[in-house]
């Protein structure tokens, strides 16, 4: 491997000649081995960056034009542009477990895109490679201008509730909303079948199966408006506070600037946090919205559980609907086949939870003037959004979708129900109504049976008053 001299205010590092990142970039990446290439930072927060710095430049070109030029700004923008289109990736390689500002990932950006934007600058195309570097004049400096008006203790929050919003608008929401238009539909074409109800994992009075198909899907609308009020508090952004939240070498202005940029660079809304003191030290709001991402997995768990419980069997358990066969189920037992997705479920429900806990801990650590867990904060925040997108899909895709119900068993067990005798109540009393459901359970025998047994009614008049069908 071939190398550069890069510097920083330590002095000279040797960076790989095919890389884009510089000196801090380096020490980070030689410093912290942990978890390389596994726990590396998020694509979302990279991604985040490149809107940040982007519209960073746009703001300091028209407040500071004289140290942000033209010619600055261009090859800044498209710099950016390859960062937010993901074409510079393998030019950010530091992991989750660095300094607990962030500040690493927060030069790493800085450095590529000025090194990036230069050579863009030396090219008539926006062409060449990190090889042309020694070679051309630096016109973007790292610091100087790619962190203009800018520090780290800003800029990584700002990265953080930028790649939230994104990541709970357009793969979280969608996700649960592709989910939701599932149900609704089977809700439609489970209308007329009448089911026993369960409640404690025992036997309850009737519920239609659209009935029960309906709290799932409840369920969910529920999540949605809970995350979409989540939302709302991180549209407020750290960016102007700088270094500890006084705006410290931020001109006038600069805040509300760059938020109404990344405004309309994301097409989401945002805004400048009205205390930087807190937007700097306290993560409530990544706490208050992962607690509602947290809120969707608790409600997946209960969803994908029901359907395996209703799914069981094939013979044995409830068998009251089936589920589409996926895969073996096992290496030993030949033609057994497993809700396989309804445990993937469960899973990434338990992997939420936990990246609760985590992100919980880490938000009460802040101290004075900022928080310094702020990259755990992202990582566990990004991966929860991200694992339960995909697992709501596919369990959409391979396990709901084709969700049908066994009419048969489902009436058997129907009719087969002591709780059915609930709707005796008001006929022969609430005692009676237990007599009658004891003795037929004891003797193995129907409900009628039992009732015209012990004389609580005529023939005539049970069969009347006993119509399963409409308990529900």
């Amino acid at each position: 491997m071939t190398y550069r001299i890069e510097h920083d205010s330590m002095g000279e590092v040797k960076v790989p000649s095919d890389r884009y990142w510089g000196a801090q970039t380096e020490r980070s990446h030689e410093n912290f081995p942990i978890g390389v290439g596994i726990e590396t930072m998020p694509a979302e927060i990279i991604r985040a960056f490149g809107y940040l710095k982007k519209a960073a430049a746009q703001a300091n070109h028209q407040l500071k034009p004289e140290k942000m030029t033209e010619e600055k700004l261009a090859a800044i923008e498209k710099a950016c542009d390859e960062v937010i289109a993901g074409k510079m990736t393998s030019h950010f390689p530091l992991v989750v477990w660095q300094t607990g500002s962030g500040t690493q990932s927060n030069m790493n950006a800085n450095e590529v895109i000025a090194n990036r934007a230069n050579v863009i600058a030396a090219h008539t195309q926006a062409g060449g490679s990190p090889d042309d570097l020694p070679n051309i004049r630096r016109l973007c400096h790292p610091n100087d201008d790619i962190n203009m008006s800018q520090s780290s203790n800003d800029t990584f929050p700002t990265a953080m509730h930028i790649s939230a919003v994104v990541a709970l608008e357009d793969r979280l929401i969608p996700a649960a909303e592709q989910l939701i238009a599932t149900f609704r539909r089977l809700e439609e074409e489970n209308a007329d079948i009448v089911k026993s109800g369960r409640t404690h994992l025992q036997d309850a009075v009737p519920i239609r199966f659209s009935q029960e198909i309906s709290g799932w899907r409840t369920s969910l609308e529920k999540d949605i408006s809970l995350i979409r009020r989540a939302v709302e508090p991180l549209r407020e952004l750290a960016l102007g506070g700088t270094a500890v939240g006084t705006g410290l070498n931020a001109p006038a202005g600069f805040d509300t600037e760059v938020a109404a940029r990344l405004t309309d660079l994301t097409g989401k809304s945002f805004r400048t946090a009205e205390n930087k003191f807190h937007a700097l030290t306290s993560k409530d709001e990544m706490v208050f919205a992962h607690g509602a991402v947290k809120a969707m997995a608790a409600d997946m768990m209960k969803i994908a559980n029901d359907v395996r419980w209703l799914a069981s069997g094939p013979r044995l358990g409830l068998g009251e609907i089936h589920i589409p066969e996926n895969e073996p189920g096992s290496s030993i037992m030949p033609g057994k086949v497993n809700p396989t997705q309804c445990e993937q479920v469960t899973m990434v429900a338990v992997q939420v939870m936990g990246n609760d806990a985590a992100i919980g801990f880490a938000a009460s650590q802040g101290n004075f003037e900022l928080n310094v867990f702020m990259p755990v904060i992202a990582y566990n925040f990004l991966q929860s959004v991200r694992l339960l997108s995909e697992s709501i899909i596919s369990f959409d895709i391979n396990c709901a979708c084709g969700i049908t119900a066994n009419r048969g068993k489902m009436h058997d067990n129907l009719y087969n129900s002591l709780m059915l005798v609930t709707v005796l109540n008001p006929y022969i009393g609430y005692e009676n109504a237990a007599k009658t459901a004891h003795l037929a359970f004891e003797k193995g025998i129907s409900l009628r049976e039992a009732c015209l047994e012990l004389g609580f009614l005529t023939p005539e008049r049970f069969d009347e008053v006993f119509r399963p069908e409409e308990m529900a």
